[in-house]
């Protein structure tokens, strides 16, 4: 009799344990986000426009080449880290994950390996890994040159915009691989042993038994941890700013949404050199609206594979 009124009242007053959580969420989350798609709809000084214009911020972003050029140069930069990162970063680890999920011997010190960069600054990284590339005296074209690539003899890597983007994004998938490689495996082991010893019975290779029993079973893993890739590089910052600089040197060619905001919205971008908050908050509600879109259609599309299924 006590353990069914305990638990009808749990019942009916759930709710008022999510209340503290909620107050905070809005408070720290959607109060901001919400404050910040209202100042896309004014200008002026300071840190706080107060003349509304409208959608006159989003017509001079779209319009105006000083910002529409900075604003699809960022996106394709953004996209490009992205692609990096889930075509080098998610793919190692998941390899990494499903080595892990073995019998393989020393498996928590490999783990703690592949983890350890995650937990570094990522500005210490940005910083370190700017002091192995420098041209000069820097680790990479040291050793390239004593492998015998003479060509490599003082390349700045972060100094040409055809390969500084990509050494951020390889740098950036090497710091968070071992994120991907945690999630995936937590997903590995939650698959049946039974499962796993039955397809080994029947004859089934290591080869098959992963690409035909554990990677269909991680679909809806993968599709999280691109999410989380997705979301992850379209907030990025700091390595960019820590490696070349917020002005994403060279030539803006590492240039992505997040430090295009920065230079905006508060750092001033050149040649104004004067913050446009206005304008500023339009490029973070374009970007919340593109993260919006994108985590959409991967809802919609696991809804639809779930019926179909």
């Amino acid at each position: 009799m006590i353990h069914r009124a305990k638990k009808r009242w749990w019942k009916e007053h759930w709710f008022y344990f999510t209340i503290p959580a909620l107050i905070i969420y809005v408070w720290f989350m959607a109060f901001p986000l919400l404050n910040s798609m209202r100042l896309s709809f004014y200008t002026g000084t300071g840190l706080v426009p107060t003349e509304f214009v409208g959608l006159k911020n989003y017509v001079e972003l779209f319009t105006n080449p000083l910002y529409k050029d900075r604003l699809v140069g960022a996106l394709k930069n953004t996209l490009i880290l992205f692609a990096i990162c889930m075509g080098i970063q998610n793919t190692l680890g998941l390899m990494f994950a499903n080595m892990l999920s073995g019998r393989l011997r020393g498996a928590a010190v490999y783990r703690t390996i592949i983890f350890l960069p995650a937990t570094i600054s990522v500005l210490v990284t940005g910083f370190l890994w700017k002091l192995i590339l420098n041209p000069h005296w820097g680790a990479v074209n040291y050793l390239l040159v004593n492998l015998g690539f003479d060509q490599f003899y003082g390349y700045p890597w972060l100094g040409k915009p055809e390969t500084a983007m990509i050494m951020v994004g390889l740098i950036t998938a090497w710091q968070w691989v071992g994120i991907p490689t945690m999630i995936f495996l937590a997903g590995l082991q939650g698959i049946s042993e039974d499962l796993l010893e039955a397809a080994a019975i029947d004859g089934a290779s290591g080869t098959q038994i992963f690409w035909r029993i554990k990677l269909p079973l991680l679909t809806p893993v993968m599709g999280i941890v691109s999410i989380l890739t997705f979301v992850g590089n379209f907030n990025a910052f700091d390595i960019v700013f820590a490696m070349t600089n917020a002005r994403g040197a060279p030539e803006y060619s590492t240039d992505i949404m997040g430090t295009l905001f920065y230079r905006v919205g508060i750092a001033g971008e050149h040649p104004v050199a004067e913050p446009n908050m206005g304008i500023g908050a339009s490029i973070a509600t374009v970007i919340f609206f593109i993260l919006f879109v994108g985590v959409s259609l991967w809802l919609i599309s696991r809804e639809r594979a779930a019926k179909n299924s």
